[in-house]
């Protein structure tokens, strides 16, 4: 989140430079070096289409999807003496034929190689469509495969691979598929990412066994997140397992493609519905809540099957050295913006993907390159001398959560965390790709070991930014807190900046927690740090510096302001941490006492309405008052004692701090019954947070600030 910058945040290109640096550098490239594979070769013609034949799978469409695999040379054209397909012929051209409703041109290709001296052949299905619609990306050309593997001795298929987003997300995989059973693929809508279907309820991803339906991939579960241990590492096909996804209207130079000179058969209605799109994400305040989910639309099946009567459109099957002429697939980048809130202003840069031909891929002459999950490629390797074994793979998950109002704290002074309800966004600065999470858990594989920074964005949420430090010994790494990314709506967002605009602070971490919520963010920074959080919590920022010393502020942001909460010149040691406990005895101090006036003069309600003694209730509460102003009156004199260099003094009247906050909770007891539920719970965690910083301030060696 730290640019280092002044206030001349280039916001267009601050992430993109980074995107850049260690993109081109890093982009596709494995942390680990894996046993090779060996060599392949084509299998001959007859073969190839025999293979082809039987194993050409059945495509599940959703219903609203607008383009379908199709054939691209009809599109073709010459540039510089090659053989081109440019993205606006492409997608003009395929709407142009679509005008009687029906899909142009529905191809399949395929492409069948064996390894030598091993009795494993790959089949592959490339599907070809004329633009990606997503809600992370798009762009023109968009190229999908099934890679099913066969073993030509026993004649049995043994691992089917269906490409996902991208090699950051794992593929959906299945081992051992059974040997009659036709392949089937679920494409997302828009971005056509396949998910498998082999249990009987056809049309339908499975994710887990459940009763007699099995899972429709084998993938390894996730590690790293305890309460994620027994979900596959898989993309699937989130509206299927009831997630939404809002997508964006594709732009090119500001404005919508539909109204592009050179696109003049596309409309509006050519793209995705509009009750499934947003403008942008920052264009919403909160998250849609009325998103459709998914409903299979058209099937298609290969004409020369027995079983094609039963699709709603029978595709060609083309071999791929038929397009193996065309050179490149051209057209100019569409941008996705991805906001990152950094401690000046919040950044944005457009992050995009491009198509190549698949013919230019690893694995398009070795298929084995697309295993993306290890127990899969180590289970091949076994039967296969031609399959290297696998390689320890880094990765890095979070599960992203809501932030919401506790109906344990006070109002606006207390929250809680709940399973999203919209997927978000993630993008790892290495990375040239965002991508989507699923079911809310968010994964990017495959990462070099080092520094990152992970940025996750939603639409009608305010974008979370952090530090990741992956490791390179290929163990999970879990990103957020405990594996936890809380998102902040963006009418309830707040920005806490942290450090000055000078860059001089040497902050090295930084970490907010909420009264009830808990730890929310931590993230290593370099000077200066900026985060979202929720206007209705009630904080504890803490930093540390270069050599870990601990400091502490207050943070209470105000409902109504729009304005940025900043700790200008944060500091560390025994002061920052005493100026902390005294602040917080004197917030929760002036609650209890509004309390003991309306006791006073009324009688006391508690939360279920019974009335209060005003003798009685006015003893325990005026107890607790005088309490937590003796907390804050021992914790301000250890702060001045510490600002005054005098350790031993300091240290000393800490121990006061600690001695008087024993007492404090005991008052709180005696008084639980005369106040508030709310407002009790809130004043019990305040004082376990004041003993905790009490205890810190007791150890640090630091006295203030750099001393």
């Amino acid at each position: 989140m730290t640019d280092g910058t002044g206030s001349d945040v280039d916001r267009r290109t601050i992430l993109g430079a980074l995107a850049s640096a260690g993109g081109a550098a890093l982009a596709g490239c494995s942390a680990f070096e894996r046993e090779a594979d060996g060599r392949t070769r084509p299998v001959d013609d007859e073969t190839a289409r025999a293979l082809a034949t039987r194993f050409a799978p059945t495509l599940y469409f959703d219903s609203r999807e607008p383009w379908f695999p199709t054939d691209p040379r009809p599109y073709t054209s010459e540039r510089d003496g090659e053989t081109v397909v440019s993205g606006f012929d492409a997608v003009d051209g395929y709407h142009e034929r679509d005008g009687d409703g029906s899909p142009p041109n529905p191809t399949v290709f395929y492409h069948a190689v064996e390894y030598e001296s091993s009795p494993l052949a790959v089949v592959q299905f490339w599907c070809y469509s004329a633009f990606d619609q997503f809600t992370t990306n798009f762009h023109w050309h968009d190229w999908e495969v099934l890679h099913v593997f066969v073993d030509t001795e026993t004649d049995e298929p043994q691992l089917y691979v269906a490409s996902s987003h991208s090699r950051t997300v794992p593929n959906n995989e299945y081992l051992d598929p059974d040997p009659d059973m036709v392949p089937r693929i679920l494409s997302e809508l828009g971005s056509h990412s396949s998910a498998l279907s082999v249990n009987e309820a056809a049309d339908r991803f499975q994710r887990v066994a459940v009763g007699d339906l099995l899972a429709d991939i084998t993938n390894a579960a996730i590690e790293g997140i305890e309460d994620l241990a027994d979900v596959p590492l898989a993309y699937g096909l989130p509206r299927d397992e009831g997630s939404r996804l809002p997508y964006l209207v594709p732009e090119y130079e500001g404005e919508p493609i539909y109204d592009h000179e050179r696109l003049p058969s596309v409309t509006r209605e050519s793209l995705i519905d509009d009750e499934l799109t947003v403008r942008s994400f920052d264009a919403l305040t909160s998250p849609p809540t009325e998103l459709p989910s998914r409903e299979t639309g058209l099937v298609f099946g290969h004409r020369e099957r027995t079983d094609a009567a039963d699709a709603d459109i029978e595709y060609d099957l083309v071999p791929s050295g038929d397009l193996e002429h065309i050179a490149d697939f051209t057209g100019p980048q569409l941008s996705f913006e991805f906001r990152v809130p950094a401690a000046v202003e919040d950044a944005v840069a457009g992050h995009l993907t491009a198509t190549g031909t698949p013919w230019s891929q690893p694995r398009y002459d070795n298929p084995a390159a697309d295993i993306s999950v290890p127990n899969h490629r180590t289970a091949l390797a076994e039967r296969y001398d031609a399959i290297g074994e696998a390689a320890p793979i880094n990765t890095v998950v979070s599960r992203v959560t809501d932030v919401i109002a506790s109906d344990d704290a006070p109002a606006n002074e207390g929250l809680t965390t709940t399973e999203i309800d919209l997927e978000a966004v993630v993008l790892l600065e290495s990375e040239p790709e965002a991508v989507p999470t699923f079911d809310g858990i968010a994964v990017a594989r495959d990462v070099p070991a080092g520094d990152h920074r992970l940025t996750v964005n939603g639409a009608g949420r305010a974008p979370h930014s952090e530090r990741v430090t992956v490791s390179d010994d290929g163990a999970p790494t879990a990103a957020g807190v405990d594996g936890e990314i809380p998102m902040v709506t963006r009418d309830r967002a707040t920005k806490l900046v942290v450090g000055d605009e000078s860059g001089t602070s040497d902050l090295s971490r930084v970490a907010v927690e909420d009264d009830f919520a808990g730890r929310l963010y931590e993230s290593s920074v370099d000077g200066r740090d900026a985060v979202y959080v929720d206007r209705g919590g009630a904080y504890t920022t803490e930093v540390r510096d270069a050599d870990d010393a601990v400091g502490a502020y207050r943070v209470n942001p105000d409902p109504d302001a729009e304005s940025a909460v900043r700790i200008e010149r944060p500091e560390t040691g025994k002061a920052s941490l005493a100026a902390f406990v005294a602040e917080v005895a004197e917030e929760t101090r002036a609650e209890i006492a509004a309390v003991g006036d309306d006791d006073d003069s009324d009688g006391d309600a508690d939360d279920d309405g019974t009335e209060h003694e005003g003798s009685g209730a006015s003893n325990a509460i005026t107890g607790l008052e005088r309490s937590l102003a003796a907390v804050g009156d021992a914790a301000r004199r250890a702060a001045e004692r510490a600002r005054a260099n005098e350790r031993g003094t300091t240290d000393r009247q800490l121990e006061t701090v600690l001695e008087r906050l024993q007492r404090a909770e005991e008052r709180l007891a005696e008084a639980r019954t005369d106040v508030p539920a709310s407002l009790s719970n809130a004043a019990g965690k305040r004082l376990e947070q004041a003993s905790r910083r009490t205890e810190q301030a007791r150890r640090a060696e630091k006295l203030s600030g750099g001393q």
